[in-house]
């Protein structure tokens, strides 16, 4: 992680502009802390995703950046300057609830309006900037409506226009999406990747929804336990996680526990605890020196499922189909192995007839379609 964050450093202190900066930023509540001396640089433009489980403190890195929290220890900047004591209506941020905390009371147009007002903007301006929010988020039609008169979908679009009419430097998101259902908040994504396209803004976004974070973000921070684990694109933090926790908390995995038993030029020999022994790639910063226990990630979607004997003989072993589920557009299988270990498989549904249960079948894939990555805690095995 350390690495990851210094590498963002050197890149920014170039040629990035930055629009958020925190630096060693701690968060104490009642003597348990929240957010543990993470540091983070938020590029202008870019659509971040601050990402975790409930309690990791994500929610507070984002209440920190709006000054709803005041840090414990380091700071906070945005654009350079620094947001210490600076309060929350005077920073260059808006925010977005999940929510949506409109004012029941007043119509559309007039909360869109409600933040100009309080800057006492001329009504000339207020009328412009309030009609341009409505037609940026195609609510110009609902304008003299109340928020108990509009639908999920279209209170979020109110709330995103009323954070936008200002022209933050920053949209902070808290769980946009959480409260709508699974159909709208697909195309509400859209929506909202069309709008940063659209504005160039910087959008900060915190979900607990891996897809989400996955679908929208040019970058994504997985936070756990108040540390940031790992920054980096969504093909990164998917493809090449650097800790067992972004492994199985990013999509699905297979995690085994083993240790390493052989070192090859490019891949090791990893014996699991009931004697799996697996050819895996290593992490590129062991640069040769692996440490001795590591988990071994491996992708369900990256695995093959047959009856025969592949050609190939990298990664294959025998087992018995425990469980079968139909998905539609995939079949996931449970597969228990000769030595006990057990193994999810995502396949595509190519219109087949699905094998039997307690069918005994071959798994494989292939060493660079896994990773080790060191061990942190015991609780990656996959019993």
């Amino acid at each position: 992680m350390s690495q990851t964050v210094e590498q963002n450093r050197s890149t920014s202190e170039t040629d990035i502009k930055l629009d958020v900066e925190l630096r060693k930023v701690f968060k104490v509540f009642h003597g348990e802390t929240a957010v543990r001396g993470i540091d983070l640089d938020i590029h202008q433009g870019e659509f971040f995703s601050i990402l975790g489980p409930s309690g990791c403190g994500k929610t507070t890195t984002l209440r920190l950046i709006a000054g709803f929290e005041e840090p414990t220890g380091g700071e906070v900047l945005i654009r350079g300057k620094s947001m210490l004591s600076v309060p929350p209506y005077k920073r260059p941020v808006n925010t977005v609830f999940q929510s949506y905390a409109l004012f029941s009371h007043l119509t559309v147009w007039e909360n869109i309006a409600f933040g100009l007002r309080l800057k006492k903007s001329g009504k000339a301006e207020v009328q412009e900037r309030v009609e341009d929010a409505l037609a940026l988020v195609k609510m110009d039609s609902f304008a003299r409506r109340y928020p108990a008169q509009l639908s999920g979908g279209q209170q979020q679009r109110v709330a995103l226009a009323r954070a936008l009419v200002n022209r933050p430097t920053v949209v902070l998101l808290d769980e946009p999406l959480g409260a709508l259902d699974l159909k709208l908040r697909k195309e509400m994504q859209v929506e909202l990747s069309n709008l940063h396209q659209e504005l160039g803004v910087t959008f900060v976004m915190v979900t607990h929804d891996q897809e989400e974070a996955l679908s929208l973000s040019d970058r994504i921070a997985v936070m756990n336990a108040g540390r940031i684990e790992q920054i980096g694109t969504p093909s990164e933090i998917y493809e090449s996680p650097q800790t067992p926790f972004v492994a199985d908390f990013i999509g699905d995995t297979n995690l085994f526990y083993g240790r390493v038993e052989t070192v090859y030029s490019a891949v090791l020999q990893v014996a699991t605890e009931k004697g799996l022994k697996i050819l895996v790639k290593p992490q590129e910063a062991w640069r040769g020196s692996p440490p001795s226990e590591v988990v071994v990630s491996i992708r369900p979607e990256k695995i093959r499922l047959g009856v025969n004997e592949p050609t190939d003989q990298t990664n294959s072993y025998e087992g018995t189909l425990k469980h079968v589920m139909y998905l539609g557009t995939h079949v996931h299988y449970r597969v228990e192995l000769a030595t006990g270990d057990a193994l999810t498989v995502l396949q595509p549904n190519r219109s087949q007839a699905l094998p039997e249960l307690h069918t005994p079948v071959r798994v494989y894939w292939s060493a660079k379609d896994c990773i080790a990555l060191t061990t942190g805690t015991r609780d990656f095995s996959n019993a």
